[in-house]
C-alpha cells in the first residue's frame, strides 16, 4: 500500500474516533468497506471533516451581498419577536447554496451554532457532513436551516409560540430557495412540519408533501450520536434521499 493510501486510512480512523470515541459501532466488514471506499475515492472526494475555521471562511465567501437570500437574512437577523431573541448570542439563519436542490431542516440551533451563527457545526454537524459524503454530496451544495433561528435555553425543545413566530422565516427561505427535496432532521422538525404526533419510525422511508414541496424524514444526527444503532437506518434514509433526487432529475431531463 502506498503512502498516500496509508495517510487516507489514518485520517479516516482519526476522524472516526473524533466523532465516536473508542467504541466500535459497526462490524469489521463495514469498516473494511468504508476504508476501501476511501482508498479508491478520487482526490476531490470529501473524505475529511473541515475545521470550524474553514467552514466559517467558506460561509462568508458564499454569502454574496447581492444574493436575495442573504438580503433577507440581513432584514430579519435582529428579530426579537419571541423571548429567544433577547437571550441568543447569534441569529442562526442558515447556510449553504441559495439555489440548492436539497434543503435540510433541523429544529433549533445548539450551543456551537449559537456561538458561531452557523447551523450544524458541532459533532452533529460533523456527522451530517459524513452522511452527505456517503451519497457523494458536498455540504456547500445543499442548504441547511432550522425551524427556530435562536437557541432555546438548555437546548430544550422549541415551544409552540416560538415556532409560530419563527416558522414564517423558514417558509420564506423555502420559497426563495425552491428546493427539489426538503429533508426534516429529527422528531421535532418532522412532527411540527407535518403537524403530526407520529414517531420517526412511522414517518421515515416515504415521500411527504410540505408547502407544495416533496419532503423526506430522517433522524437528527444528534440522536444518532446518542444511539449509534440508528446509524445504518439513517444511511438508508440518505440513500433514499439520493435515489429520490436522481429520479427527479431524470423526469426533468
Amino acid at each position: 500500500m502506498d503512502e498516500e493510501s496509508i495517510q487516507k486510512i489514518s485520517n479516516f480512523l482519526r476522524e472516526y474516533m473524533d466523532i465516536y470515541g473508542d467504541n466500535l459501532f459497526v462490524d469489521v466488514r463495514r469498516i473494511k468497506k468504508l476504508l476501501s471506499e476511501i482508498v479508491e475515492a478520487e482526490p476531490s472526494a470529501p473524505t475529511t471533516v473541515r475545521s470550524e475555521r474553514k467552514i466559517i471562511s467558506q460561509v462568508q465567501e458564499r454569502r454574496k451581498p447581492n444574493a436575495s437570500l442573504w438580503k433577507f437574512r440581513e432584514k430579519i437577523k435582529d428579530c426579537t419577536q419571541c423571548p429567544l431573541g433577547h437571550t441568543r448570542t447569534n441569529f442562526v439563519f442558515g447556510d449553504g447554496n441559495p439555489e440548492a436542490d436539497i434543503m435540510f431542516v433541523g429544529e433549533a440551533p445548539g450551543v456551537e451554532e449559537d456561538r458561531t451563527g452557523i447551523p450544524f457545526v458541532g459533532r452533529a454537524g460533523q456527522l451530517l457532513n459524513k452522511l452527505l459524503s456517503h451519497i457523494k454530496v458536498k455540504r456547500e451544495d445543499v442548504f441547511i436551516a432550522n425551524i427556530l433561528k435562536c437557541q432555546p435555553p438548555g437546548n430544550r425543545d422549541p415551544q409552540p409560540t416560538e415556532i409560530q413566530e419563527c416558522i414564517p422565516y423558514l417558509h420564506k427561505q423555502i420559497e426563495m430557495i425552491q428546493p427539489k427535496i426538503l429533508v426534516a432532521l429529527g422528531r421535532v422538525s418532522a412532527q411540527n412540519l407535518l403537524n403530526t404526533t407520529s414517531s420517526l419510525k412511522q414517518l421515515r422511508n416515504r415521500l411527504w408533501q410540505y408547502q407544495g414541496f416533496d419532503m423526506i424524514v430522517t433522524y437528527h444526527p444528534a440522536a444518532i450520536l446518542r444511539n449509534m444503532g440508528l446509524l445504518n437506518t439513517t444511511i438508508e434514509d440518505f440513500r433514499f434521499i439520493h435515489d429520490t433526487y436522481q429520479e427527479k432529475l431524470k423526469h426533468q431531463s
